[in-house]
């Protein structure tokens, strides 16, 4: 049985993060490599933790999160698709069962905003935890005259918390912005699409979506 932590220290794959996210420090892009994918990890368990599913489910969507970016080597364009293709080569020579592959690969295929779809509950827990990291230390670029709309949003936000009610009947996205960085209106013009589809997969787990910012209810 493949593990998370087998995953997580594999130095193939680790190789392949860092040089997937080295191709975005070229294309200007915010932090893709360890402290996002081990965010995601982390969030992605506690969504399927809150709703009840099984020890295992938990772990395989923390792999398919840790995994989820290394398309982005390839190319920025449809990373979600290569990503997973390269997730199979990769768990398939593992030796991974290849039910548990199947799931996460269906999780990777399907993160992005672009083409994704919540279809199963490892999807839908992938896409809330990958688009509810925006944060500070994202921002690669240190002049802050030269910031563009991505680098002043994400900037702009001084704390980010996922939560899940008691109830287990909500998912909140409770962002602090500075607003001297970034306006709420800069969030949504860059943000709508991800929010939309974060939306969706708070249904598809029977979730309603709610995103605050600065103690405001916009969605």
């Amino acid at each position: 049985m493949i593990t998370f932590d087998q995953i997580r220290h594999n130095e193939t794959i680790n190789t392949y993060i860092r040089k997937a996210d080295a191709s975005l420090v070229e294309l200007g892009y915010t932090e893709h490599s360890f402290a996002h994918v081990c965010m995601v990890a982390k969030n992605a368990r506690y969504i399927l933790e809150m709703l009840g599913h099984d020890e295992r489910t938990q772990e395989l969507v923390q792999i398919a999160a840790y995994l989820h970016d290394i398309g982005n080597l390839v190319n920025r364009a449809d990373h979600s698709q290569s990503g997973a293709v390269m997730a199979f080569r990769i768990l398939d020579k593992l030796g991974m069962d290849a039910a548990e592959i199947a799931d996460i690969v269906t999780a990777i295929g399907n993160h992005d905003e672009g083409t994704g779809r919540p279809v199963s509950p490892m999807a839908a827990a992938l896409i809330l935890a990958d688009k509810s990291d925006v944060r500070r230390s994202r921002v690669r670029n240190q002049e802050e005259s030269k910031f563009d709309i991505h680098d002043r949003v994400n900037y702009s936000v001084k704390e980010a918390e996922l939560t899940i009610d008691e109830g287990r009947t909500v998912i909140r996205l409770k962002l602090t912005v500075d607003t001297a960085y970034g306006s709420v209106m800069d969030y949504f013009e860059i943000f709508m699409g991800r929010m939309l589809l974060c939306r969706k997969a708070a249904e598809a787990l029977g979730l309603q979506f709610k995103l605050m910012i600065n103690d405001q209810a916009l969605i």
